[in-house]
């Protein structure tokens, strides 16, 4: 069995959320979702759990972070070109999502920063392939410093 990865994420309204997550290209897996949560399909090893608040409360005991004021994660998305970069985060926008900064290039990458509804952050990304496993580009270090 292939390994895979469900990101639980905690959502105000899971209906809305299921919504935005069609929008952006997940597909909703009717068999683990219902009116507290939804599991929508990013790709064969990735899905993106939408759990409402009571929900997602019975799996921690930890408060439940307000993802618009606070950050707890931010997830990158490989695209393989910069034009299906900007198409995602034209959906994403179009869907309701919010651009957290515009596009980001460094030449051998390219990215864009949205968040979803709940202000949980989404980064859509290109990197030219001749540069992944390669050295990095000094100015990478400078950028994100």
């Amino acid at each position: 069995m292939a390994k895979a990865v469900f990101i639980n994420l905690p959502v105000a309204d899971v209906a809305a959320s299921t919504a935005f997550y069609e929008a952006i290209g997940c597909i909703r897996d009717a068999r683990f979702s219902n009116d507290a949560a939804s599991a929508m399909i990013w790709s064969d090893t990735i899905s993106f759990m939408l759990l409402g608040h009571a929900f997602y409360q019975g799996f921690t005991p930890k408060t439940i972070i307000d993802a618009k004021t606070t950050s707890g994660a931010l997830f990158a998305l490989p695209f393989d070109t910069r034009e299906e970069v900007d198409a995602f985060a034209a959906r994403a926008l179009a869907a309701g999502g919010h651009e957290a900064h515009g596009a980001e290039d460094l030449g051998f990458l390219y990215s864009r920063g949205i968040e979803d509804p709940d202000g949980h952050g989404l980064g859509p990304f290109w990197m030219d392939p001749t540069h992944a496993g390669g050295e990095t580009d000094p100015t990478l270090a400078e950028t994100s410093a």
